[in-house]
């Protein structure tokens, strides 16, 4: 029975170290506005938006990340961001539905059509964590850059697939 109070006083010394850390310091990502496509936006110009720090974790890499949450219009559902925006700068996606912001279609079809592999995370957490920081570092620098590696080739099948306008009623 000590044991397992000396288990539970190791468990919360962690947790509150968890509790203590410096946000600055972890790498976490606080943002002014998220990076979204013209369709999750919605048709009103005029948008109230909320904004919570370090809500939820990037469904990419698990890291903490600011959520917004918006209605686009009058009878539309409540909008939120599901990934953080250093995964959307990688990937040049919508934080909110995940699709290209160029072309308006799924990740896997404009990696497929262009011919790209995608890009794995690395599996353990401490992996994962070293690759995102040095993804930020190159995004941060300029060396790496999604949007124009996407432009620079565009395919035959992804002209096809573009979707000429925002559709709103989604």
């Amino acid at each position: 029975q000590r044991e397992r109070e000396r288990q539970r006083e190791r468990e919360r010394g962690k947790m509150a170290h968890r509790l203590l850390r410096d946000r600055e310091a972890e790498g976490w990502e606080s943002a002014e506005f998220p990076i979204v496509c013209e369709t999750c936006l919605g048709p009103n110009p005029y948008l109230r938006m909320t904004r919570a720090e370090f809500d939820k974790e990037c469904k990419i890499c698990t890291r903490p990340f600011t959520v917004f949450r918006w209605r686009p219009g009058q009878d539309a559902r409540c909008k939120k961001t599901e990934i953080c925006q250093t995964c959307a700068r990688a990937k040049n996606v919508c934080q909110t539905c995940v699709l290209d912001l160029d072309y308006q279609v799924p990740v896997q079809v404009r990696d497929h059509a262009l011919g790209e592999e995608a890009t794995r995370l690395p599996q353990s957490e401490v992996n994962r964590e070293y690759y995102v920081q040095n993804l930020e570092k190159s995004i941060a620098s300029g060396e790496f850059d999604a949007q124009n590696k996407n432009r620079a080739r565009p395919s035959e099948l992804l002209s096809q697939l573009q979707r000429s306008g925002p559709m709103y009623h989604r």
